[in-house]
């Protein structure tokens, strides 16, 4: 099951440092090109929520943000948002 949170990563802010690669390795890569981050997973399993947090505390160039993701009905619209009164 994955968490209720994206993650989402900034290229052009990455310094390349890996510790996002160290600290969650099923969420991050590397580019073996240019050493930059690459996003396996934007919506990581539940049990690697807390070295995804980590992650983005430990990137230094803050390359790394996690939000929560929106819920189905409000992407869509849900039937009570859109009854008229």
């Amino acid at each position: 099951m994955s968490a209720a949170v994206r993650v989402e990563v900034d290229r052009d802010r990455c310094c390349g440092a890996g510790n996002c690669v160290v600290t969650a390795p099923e969420v991050f890569d590397q580019d073996d090109e240019d050493g930059l981050v690459l996003l396996r997973r934007p919506a990581p399993p539940a049990e690697a929520l807390d070295r995804v947090r980590l992650a983005v505390e430990l990137c230094p160039a803050g390359a790394i943000s996690v939000a929560p993701r929106p819920e189905r009905s409000a992407v869509a619209g849900s039937s009570e948002a859109s009854a008229a009164p």
